[in-house]
């Protein structure tokens, strides 16, 4: 099964989240950790502290659904404050569900004249 998710916000939780949770305990984290509403047409991604499973939360207008994906040998490149991630691009996602850490990439620079 495919998703388009071209036409939707997506975010990240940083650091590690207990994956034990469901869909209600991923919505309150969404709600009162995010300061996000669950049901808002984005999609929400975490991982647990090992870095080695990742739990997708979204609204389709009918329900929840609830993905996960787990690695058997490798760990997931993941941020670990706020500042390092919150709203990814679908391209990013792409990047990250191959195991590419685009958050240690060259940050892009602004300048407005040369030196």
């Amino acid at each position: 099964m495919k998703f388009d998710f071209s036409n939707t916000r997506i975010f990240v939780r940083p650091g590690s989240t207990d994956l034990r949770k469901g869909v209600s305990g991923l919505s309150f984290i969404i709600r009162d950790g995010m300061n996000q509403k669950p049901m808002n047409n984005s999609v929400y991604i975490f991982c647990n502290k090992n870095r080695t499973l990742l739990k997708v939360l979204w609204w389709d207008k009918t329900g929840f659904w609830l993905a996960q994906k787990k690695l058997e040998e490798e760990k997931w490149p993941w941020p670990d404050s706020e500042e390092a991630a919150r709203e990814i691009t679908t391209e990013q996602t792409q990047l990250l569900l191959t195991g590419i850490d685009f958050w240690c990439a060259h940050k892009e620079l602004y300048y407005s004249d040369i030196d």
